[in-house]
């Protein structure tokens, strides 16, 4: 039995038109013969009636204090279960078999860590057996639930997460992600007017894009279909062509990349907007080498994420999120140490599986932010990346001026041999 997982965003099931381009992707699947699983989304966005923030929105002026996250979790899964009726009704419609399922009745078994839960494991055997039977499973996405019966919510991008566990249990052939664009882009396409569509992409670089900013696919849907090799498709409805292909290789023989030139380092620029930079130093006189243990630590019981990290004797240097910057700086200066917070930053990454070892990396980013009058307010790097803290008025210059360095607008943006290493 050959079966593929489709999973459908918000965007994708908004309108009736969007609803009646999904149902084609649907048909065209079922007439080449596979078994097809559709994963959705709530549908629309903040503002739409049964989007999941405006769900949330229900809660405010009810004149008590909020929910518990069990009850807060029980209204935001009702976005997905009325998408998933309300796709199934159009499916019917053309002549299909459907058959909608909320996360539970799919037998999407979580932890109780509402509103962030992890899925334990998927039972599929109700799936298996209507697609058996040739019916066409219309399962509500970013839900499940625990053993003890309570329903839960996988977070924000979850319904990726459960495309990709679901196709894991069936162990379907592939999976598809159908957004608002045709593929992942080498830059934000409303910052870039040249990004271009990339054919092929590894998982580790796509997961790399997804953590550092790119919103086409959640990083830990990504992490799932690669523990079991699935592929996955990123697509739109709305488009005939064939999207970005997720996979183990992206070597040139065996999967031909044209966006691509062979020898070219670098797949895309990220971004993160809204961060503040955190300088912490020890008061003057004082010594204390158990200080980044006590920061950290602090800042970690508090909930509060840390990024861009840079130690020193004396000396943290590190990014959060602009609205946690206050609180983190109020933790600080109650443990006594000076802290100084730089708002209004962006994090701007270049991410590319091949840039390991090439010597000239990091000169060209050096270049390309000089010659845009950029200062790079701190640095970090990986295998697959590079970041560099900019401010927050100079992020989307930043990109561009990134994106023509290496390349991605067409030009050749290979690194010579000759440039000095990195």
């Amino acid at each position: 039995m050959r079966i593929i997982v489709q999973k459908f965003g918000g965007t994708s099931v908004a309108t009736p038109r969007q609803r009646e381009l999904l149902a084609d992707r649907v048909a065209e699947a079922v007439d080449k013969g596979y078994r097809t699983v559709v994963v959705v989304s709530a549908m629309g966005r903040a503002g739409d009636p049964y989007a999941t923030d405006t769900l949330i929105g229900l809660l405010s002026g009810t004149g008590g204090q909020a929910p518990p996250p069990r009850e807060l979790d029980l209204l935001m899964s009702c976005g997905e279960t009325i998408a998933a009726v309300v796709v199934a009704a159009v499916l019917k419609g053309r002549g299909l078999d459907p058959i909608a399922l909320t996360g539970a009745q799919a037998g999407i078994i979580t932890d109780a860590n509402f509103s962030d839960a992890r899925i334990l494991r998927v039972e599929p055997e109700r799936m298996l057996r209507h697609l058996k039977e040739g019916r066409v499973v219309v399962v509500a996405g970013f839900q499940g639930v625990t053993d003890g019966g309570d329903i839960t919510t996988l977070g924000r991008g979850g319904s990726d997460i459960t495309a990709a566990a679901v196709g894991a249990a069936l162990k379907a052939e592939a999976v598809e992600i159908y957004t608002d664009v045709d593929g992942v882009k080498t830059a934000d396409p409303r910052i870039v007017s040249d990004a271009r569509t990339l054919r092929v992409l590894s998982y580790q670089e796509v997961s790399q894009m997804a953590y550092e900013g790119a919103r086409v696919i959640h990083p830990r849907a990504v992490e799932i279909a690669m523990r079991r090799d699935i592929p996955i498709r990123i697509l739109s409805p709305a488009s005939s062509g064939p999207g970005t292909l997720v996979t183990h290789s992206t070597d040139l023989a065996a999967a031909p990349w044209p966006d691509v030139k062979e020898g070219r380092v670098i797949t895309g620029v990220t971004h993160i907007p809204d961060v503040a930079q955190i300088s912490v130093t020890q008061k003057s006189g004082a010594s204390d080498p158990r200080a980044p243990l006590r920061v950290f630590e602090s800042l970690a019981e508090a909930g509060i994420s840390v990024d861009l990290i840079s130690v020193s004797p004396g000396t943290q240097v590190f990014t959060v999120a602009q609205d946690q910057a206050e609180k983190a700086a109020g933790i600080i200066e109650d443990l006594g140490y000076e802290v100084s917070v730089l708002p209004d930053c962006a994090k701007v990454t270049i991410v590319g599986a091949r840039m390991r070892g090439v010597p000239g990396v990091m000169a060209k980013v050096s270049r390309a932010l000089t010659r845009a009058r950029i200062p790079i307010l701190q640095t970090a790097d990986s295998h697959l990346t590079i970041s560099c803290l900019v401010r927050q008025a100079d992020m989307e210059e930043a990109i561009r001026a990134l994106h023509r360095e290496f390349g991605l607008d067409g030009t050749d943006g290979a690194c010579p041999d000759k440039e000095v290493d990195s």
